[in-house]
């Protein structure tokens, strides 16, 4: 693996999808006419509905979205370790609204492939000539055994930004020095690779600053993850002895939990904590699992050249619902998967084939509230599958000057506005 990192230049490039609409017949689209219908409302359904409509104007754009709000999950663990605000994380469509994108705050029920239609719990349907789905991740509740939704309650997973943010928040900061936080991180794949390890360590800066007598167990699922030598080496320096991993060849994985008194349990031993943030097993949205797009391991496989569904027709999956390796499941990744979902439905509308193209992936974590890292792949989607473009992308350099990991720390808030920008307005 090569080591680089991204300048802001290179961000913004990334993020603008310019390569992408260099290729779009714009004349031919413009005229087109059709109903497009979007399912979920975050990084990926956004941008698929303000893409959709800015290249098919005359096209009905409709995006059905339960909340009608949206809280960012890429900065939520410095809500979670009182860095930032949750109100910092949180988005309106009023933008998307000014656009002309037609706005559903319901959640969607059921798909009806074979009618092209989306009902709603209110009961209304939408039909649809072309539908993406960008469901984002459920859980598999109970799948550790005894964690379920009442106990997500006492020992908050956090993994999906609101309320879970700031109950694992207060629950820190109710702790006593000299507590134990107990972390269980699930086995791949799940949303955001590098985010347990990112919380992990700032949950560490925070004890070391607030509660210097308390110290993080992780147990997990895993015995390789995401920029491991880069955490590893700031776990080193910044918080020795704060905090104790113990990955799967190491009895890690938690196999069951008992809320009442915060005991995670492996296959080796029991463990009791003061707070205990379990992050479960995770799967394609359950509107996925109904309308028949997702497979047997509970993700949706694509046709990663335009996203479309290679379970059922005339419906596309984008973000971290699908099997997309390698790239991972990301903020990132779902607007970019986005992008190009909605340049390829408007080349299709428009009578003209979809065409292969290069994807990136570009991902900051915090390893203190002024230092971050980060990891970036490149990929094609041509020959039928996505890949790595070998040589390209890289990682953060290992024992680098405080200054450049300071500096990353500021492009992470520039990729923050710039992706947030573009999605929300």
């Amino acid at each position: 693996m090569t080591y680089w990192s991204p300048n802001r230049r290179d961000l913004i490039l990334a993020l603008s999808g310019t390569g992408l609409l260099a290729a779009m017949p714009l004349k031919a689209a413009a005229q087109v006419r059709a109903r497009l219908v979007i399912v979920g409302g975050g990084f990926g359904g956004a941008t698929a509905a303000r893409f959709l409509k800015t290249l098919l104007p005359q096209a009905s754009v409709t995006l059905i979205e339960a909340n009608a709000e949206y809280y960012a999950c890429p900065f939520s663990n410095l809500v979670v370790t009182g860095l930032r605000e949750l109100s910092a994380q949180r988005f309106s469509y009023a933008a998307l609204k000014a656009q002309g994108v037609e706005f559903v705050h319901d959640r969607a029920v059921e798909v009806a492939s074979v009618g092209h239609s989306v009902q709603v719990s209110s009961g209304q349907t939408f039909a649809y000539d072309k539908l993406i789905l960008s469901p984002g991740i459920d859980f598999r509740w109970n799948d550790i055994e005894g964690y379920d939704e009442a106990a997500a309650e006492i020992m908050p997973h956090a993994w999906k930004a609101g309320t879970q943010t700031i109950l694992l928040r207060q629950q820190l900061s109710d702790m006593e020095d000299g507590g134990v936080v107990a972390m269980s991180v699930p086995p791949a794949p799940f949303r955001c690779p590098p985010g347990p390890y990112e919380r992990a360590s700032l949950i560490a800066q925070y004890l070391k600053t607030h509660k210097p007598k308390s110290k993080l167990i992780i147990l997990d699922a895993q015995d390789k993850f995401s920029k491991q030598p880069l955490f590893e080496e700031a776990w080193s320096s910044l918080y020795p002895d704060r905090i104790e991993r113990f990955g799967a060849s190491e009895f890690g994985r938690v196999i069951a939990v008992s809320p009442s008194s915060r005991t995670l349990s492996t296959e080796f031993e029991d463990i009791q904590a003061d707070v205990a943030n379990v992050i479960p097993p995770q799967q394609a949205g359950s509107i996925a699992q109904q309308a028949g797009v997702a497979d047997m391991t509970g993700w949706c496989p694509v046709d990663p050249l335009n996203f479309s569904s290679t379970l059922q027709p005339d419906i596309h999956v984008i973000g971290d619902a699908t099997i997309a390796s390698p790239m991972p499941k990301s903020a990132f990744s779902a607007n970019l998967q986005a992008k190009l979902c909605a340049m390829q439905i408007a080349r299709e509308l428009a009578g003209k084939a979809p065409q292969p193209t290069t994807l990136t992936n570009t991902c900051y974590s915090y390893l203190s509230d002024t230092a971050a890292v980060s990891i970036t792949g490149v990929y094609t989607n041509d020959g039928g599958s996505l890949h790595s473009v070998e040589g390209a992308g890289g990682l953060s350099p290992l024992d680098a000057d405080p200054i450049i990991r300071q500096n990353e720390a500021l492009q992470a808030r520039t990729w923050f506005r710039t992706i947030t920008e573009q999605t929300f307005g």
